[in-house]
């Protein structure tokens, strides 16, 4: 061991070195195709140990993947050495999901080398689309909010906003979903059993993570309160760093994804005593924690793995932000202006308690300073209007789990309740409303109460749902600071989405308004004189057929169905839940078909109704819907009197990858949630970016969409937000609307009675029951009218080529706004203040 000077001294030689070998021209990771094969094929044979003859085509895609990686690096150590040198503010988004997809593609597209790697690979005659096959799509996320946060990842390297996502390592991500005699049947999904291409693991940065024991209480020796955690149960977390490129930049951010360890692999003296299993037990539980996304929470034992899980991740990002300030900082003063936190839902808003944990027991600061960071420092970003996913813990299993933190909370409420009543800013049951502990036969801890008190900024995701906090969810706490409430609508990366999904489509737009649109999405309102062009239009048209072909093959592949490529792509895809309402499109599909056999001059435009989505694996109704989706499939598509008219699909195990072929070759776009329900949406974003025109209620992000787009080129139905109250305080009866609509009522009877179930003639009674005797607590039947009225106005549009081709263009080129650009924007410079920091090359 060399003495301290010494060592100084030899890490000084060895930073000028490094600094000598990134200055010097890099051929090894030049841009170029002669680099880009030679690449590949050094990778092939010494990263994969594979020849020409004994390669598979995975590891032809691993070679390719690394190959990108080696350009990435450079740019990824000179990022964070940029962000170092200018002791940049940088933004923690935390999130419990990531739904990244692939990856491979993505990074081609925003390094700028697609063109030259697929140029390399076909000079060895190979085809890159089949190697971008290979990549498994990386799960980690359930739906909407776990691909926001990917597309905010993407936004914040392409603005170059100095930025680290958090989140955890699942070795299983959300479940593949096989579809079994029309049941759903979930699947491990092993997105990591080759290992990913991707991932930097950093088992050096392990972070300490305890959980259960007790706390003991003590003074120091100014008589200053000391708590210290004893008797604990300690995990480690160990992370994986994978890098996020920016386009068309040199930035290049890091997603820390956190893998459970144990502390102690093994317990030698058990293994030595001939105690296999207990020398591995604690192994097991302890990686328990990061090994499946999200467990089914109905049980007892799934519930305390998720609250296990939240603040496993959470402690480990909130050590790693904390150690990465004093590396440059002393001390905490400076803290807010350094560091900008913003918690992803409600899941991360155990960090306002570990926050304040490490800054009082660890660091000794005095509370009141603890808690002025802690606000200075959160943001918190609300997904949901229903109170019932609002996450809620007994008292008693926080507790147990985290006896520190249920005293933190404890005592951060009583500060707050004191100093409101002192104020006399609210009353008594408003007080109780905005507790962070619910009292009732099982008191609860309300962590969205917890992440609104212990936040300087509270944002909805569109302007809807923001409002709608303000007046409902929320009304307390707005009343009580105003000003900490705002609107960030939501957005989605047009990389992803646009130029990637939708190649053709993207090739056209930059031939005609140039490429500026892809990391300026308001360029795209460039298009709209276009839609009025006949030459462009006819373009148009066929880049979608081409795309809907596309589609077709893979339904037959996976559904054995042929479509019509001149039928209406009439598309809903999204997570199966009763308020997204895929049941009100599958019964109006139903009620198509039974009109179509009552009726034989009835001759609508032949139209193919494609459904996709995954059900929780706990969630029963959500699966009779996938059951009777599948159940109406098999009918219509078997029965050669509708044949050609009406075509029935269910996309199995949607994803990412999957989703990227879907939105280019829609046509109607379905999101027709019950007004007041979802907070804002993405894939309606999606849908409207590549040219499908919407189908929707004014709910969420709908409201902007056909503000932007124009009420013309918007298919509105259904009740209003007002409307849906009034209705319920009026005293629904969903029985009036069986007994006064005919179509309602022959549907209903059809599944009652086995029309779409032969053979087991009572299989959708829980189905029928939930809409008639269960209180149709989504108003499917209330709106079920208005939504066949609409439908009707959609056939009649599409009848006219050229005036819906006009509409679809128009939905492109108005689209811009829900950039996720936009977004991370109006975040970067209304809630973090944290400007860009420009990577030189």
């Amino acid at each position: 061991m060399p003495p301290p000077r010494k060592a100084a001294v030899a890490r000084t030689e060895e930073a000028r070195a490094l600094e000598r070998a990134r200055d010097l021209p890099n051929a090894r990771t030049a841009l170029d195709v002669d680099a880009l094969r030679r690449a590949f094929a050094d990778h092939l044979q010494y990263s994969q140990g594979k020849d020409e003859h004994t390669a598979t085509p995975l590891d032809r895609y691993f070679a390719v993947a690394y190959a990108v990686r080696d350009r990435m690096m450079r740019r990824w150590i000179q990022t964070q050495q940029t962000y170092y040198k200018a002791d940049a503010k940088r933004v923690y988004y935390l999130s419990l999901e990531f739904l990244m997809g692939k990856a491979l593609e993505n990074n081609l597209l925003n390094l700028g080398i697609y063109d030259n790697m697929r140029s390399a690979l076909s000079d060895l005659g190979l085809d890159l689309n089949a190697l971008l096959e290979q990549e498994p799509d990386a799960g980690l996320g359930n739906g909407g909010l776990g691909r926001l946060a990917a597309c905010f990842l993407d936004s914040l390297a392409t603005l170059s906003i100095p930025a680290y996502g958090y989140g955890i390592r699942y070795e299983f991500g959300i479940f593949d979903q096989e579809i079994r005699n029309g049941y759903q049947v979930e699947r491990p999904e092993e997105w990591l059993r080759f290992g990913s291409a991707w991932e930097i693991p950093r088992g050096d940065a392990c972070v300490p993570v305890s959980f259960y024991g007790r706390t003991e209480h003590g003074v120091d020796e100014k008589g200053r309160l000391q708590v210290r955690w004893a008797d604990a149960r300690h995990v480690l977390g160990m992370p994986y760093d994978v890098p996020i490129t920016g386009h068309g930049n040199q930035t290049v951010n890091t997603l820390r994804l956190w893998r459970a360890r144990a502390s102690q692999e093994l317990d030698l003296a058990d293994f030595n005593a001939g105690d296999y299993l207990s020398a591995v037990e604690e192994k097991d539980l302890s990686e328990n924690i990061s090994k499946v996304l999200y467990p089914n929470d109905l049980t007892v034992m799934g519930k305390e793995l998720r609250l296990q899980q939240q603040y496993f991740f959470v402690c480990c990002s909130i050590h790693d932000i904390v150690n990465r300030h004093l590396k440059m900082h002393e001390g905490f003063s400076d803290f807010p202006d350094k560091v900008a936190i913003q918690m992803n839902d409600t899941h991360p808003a155990i960090a306002v308690a570990e926050l304040m944990r490490v800054l009082v027991d660890e660091h000794g600061l005095e509370w009141g300073k603890a808690w002025e960071i802690c606000g200075g420092t959160f943001g918190y970003t609300n997904h949901t209007l229903m109170p019932e996913a609002l996450e809620k813990w007994s008292v008693d299993l926080f507790g147990r789990v985290l006896p520190r933190h249920l005293e933190i909370v404890f005592e951060v409420n009583r500060r707050f309740l004191d100093g409101v009543r002192a104020a006399r800013k609210a009353d008594e049951p408003a007080l109780q409303r905005m507790s962070l502990i619910e009292e009732g036969p099982v008191k609860q801890v309300r962590m969205a109460n917890l992440a609104v008190i212990g936040s300087h900024s509270v944002n909805g995701v569109a302007a809807l749902h923001t409002e709608l906090l303000k007046r409902e969810l929320f009304h307390d706490f707005h009343a009580l600071w105003p000003e900490r409430f705002n609107n960030k609508t939501n957005g989605v990366t047009p990389r992803r989405w646009l130029l990637q999904a939708n190649p053709a489509l993207a090739r056209s737009i930059s031939e005609v308004i140039g490429p500026g649109w892809v990391t300026d999405a308001a360029q795209l309102r460039n298009l709209e004189p276009l839609a009025e062009d006949a030459g462009f239009r006819r373009l148009f048209r066929d880049v979608k057929r081409d795309n809907k072909e596309r589609l077709a093959g893979i339904v037959r592949v996976e559904n054995g169905i042929s479509l019509d490529l001149d039928s209406i792509f009439d598309v809903q895809v999204k997570r199966i839940h009763e308020y997204k309402r895929q049941l009100l499109a599958i019964l109006r599909v139903a009620s198509e078909y039974l009109r179509l056999k009552e009726e034989r001059g009835y001759d609508p435009y032949p139209r193919s109704y494609l459904f996709g989505g995954k059900a929780a694996p706990g969630y029963a109704m959500a699966k009779w819907i996938i059951k009777l989706v599948g159940s109406v499939a098999d009918v219509v598509n078997r029965d050669v009197d509708v044949r050609g008219r009406i075509a029935v699909a269910f996309l199995r195990n949607y994803r990412v990858s999957l989703a990227e072929r879907i939105f280019p070759a829609a046509e109607v776009s379905e999101q027709i949630s019950t007004a007041g329900k979802e907070a804002s949406g993405t894939g309606n974003m999606k849908f409207a970016l590549n040219g499908a025109l919407t189908v929707g209620t004014l709910d969420g992000a709908n409201v902007e969409i056909r503000e932007e787009v124009g009420a013309e080129n918007f298919f509105l139905f259904g009740l209003t937000v007002e409307e849906v109250a009034a209705l319920r305080k009026g005293g629904y009866d969903p029985w009036e609307w069986y007994r006064k609509d005919r179509r309602i009522k022959q549907v209903l009877d059809a599944l009652s009675s086995g029309v779409f179930s032969p053979g087991e003639p009572g299989l959708f009674r829980p189905v029928v029951e939930s809409l008639l005797n269960g209180g149709d607590p989504y108003l499917v039947l209330a709106d079920f009218a208005a939504y066949c009225s609409c439908q009707e106005r959609v056939e009649q549009a599409y009848r006219d080529p050229d005036g819906w081709t006009r509409k679809a263009i128009l939905n492109v080129a108005r689209a811009g706004k829900f950039s996720s650009d936009r977004t991370i924007h109006e975040y970067a410079t209304e809630i973090w203040n944290v400007p860009p920091v420009r990577v030189v090359e």
